[in-house]
């Protein structure tokens, strides 16, 4: 199928053409790494990248050839993190208060809130507070184009066929790091979906991709330990027909997380990916 491909600093939209009749939007917002001039981070490459779901643009990769949508971050995601609210901004690393009102989460406060503060092991990210116009320049040039993008791509869908299927696509790590609510060194499932306890898709929807997945011969955890967080939480609205579901694979499935190299059960994780976007693709062209 031909697409459409836009392409800015910040992201990047490969969009079915206008006579496609699949309902579906997939969107990744940590898989960037260009990493910007501007950042001046304290800690070296290799420490900034664990951030990074590496891999996951290209798991996904194949769905605009099936019709769907694909919204993929340019920018890195410990530069801002698109899948927090603006709201979200850590004082801590400011070097003047925040002029807009603040609303901290537990993320936030482990540091790893809009702006990270510390890095996936803990590590301070800076040298130094960041200025008020540095921290509203990235919102400005990277965190806002990519959801107004992500909202318009809902919304056309949406309007063309009055309901939209939306996937937030992530990776995880392997054992749950020092600071996750489970606790340390808890192994996790091959794949967590996320939807919020229910709240942001209908159970079908969440039900058709773990029995998809499960069918494969994957471990499947719903909600546990990640339910979904900003992007699932704005963009959805099951009641009128807006449903956003999140998917974390387990980097254990496809690559070294030490190396960050694929390991050679890569190519079975991306037989799996395609796999989950037929069955969303399917599952969207329902009436």
């Amino acid at each position: 199928m031909n697409v459409v491909v836009a392409r800015t600093p910040a992201l990047s939209v490969t969009d079915a053409l206008p006579d496609s009749r699949v309902a579906a939007v997939f969107d990744s917002p940590h898989s960037g790494f260009n990493y910007p001039d501007d950042f001046r981070p304290a800690l070296p490459l290799e420490a900034l990248r664990k951030a990074e779901d590496m891999y996951i643009d290209a798991f996904y990769a194949a769905a605009p050839d099936l019709g769907a949508a694909l919204l993929l971050a340019d920018f890195p995601r410990i530069y801002i993190d698109a899948n927090r609210a603006v709201e979200d901004m850590d004082q801590n690393l400011l070097d003047a208060p925040w002029p807009g009102p603040l609303a901290p989460g537990i993320k936030t406060e482990c540091g790893l809130g809009l702006i990270w503060r510390l890095s996936s092991d803990a590590e301070p990210i800076y040298d130094r507070k960041l200025s008020i116009a540095e921290a509203q320049a990235r919102i400005d040039t990277c965190h806002a184009p990519y959801h107004a993008a992500l909202r318009r791509l809902l919304d056309e869908r949406h309007a063309r066929f009055g309901r939209v299927y939306h996937v937030n696509c992530h990776s995880m790590p392997e054992f749950s790091g020092p600071r996750a609510p489970e606790g340390p060194n808890v192994r996790r499932a091959d794949f967590v979906l996320g939807d919020r306890d229910g709240t942001t898709c209908s159970p079908d929807f969440t039900e058709a991709v773990a029995a998809c997945l499960r069918d494969l011969g994957y471990s499947v955890a719903i909600n546990d330990p990640y339910k979904g967080v900003e992007l699932v939480r704005a963009y959805s609205d099951p009641a009128a027909g807006r449903h956003s579901l999140q998917i974390e694979i387990n980097r254990r499935l496809y690559m070294n997380e030490t190396t960050f190299e694929r390991s050679a059960d890569y190519a079975a994780t991306q037989a799996a990916a395609n796999r989950i976007i037929e069955t969303v693709v399917a599952f969207s062209q329902h009436e």
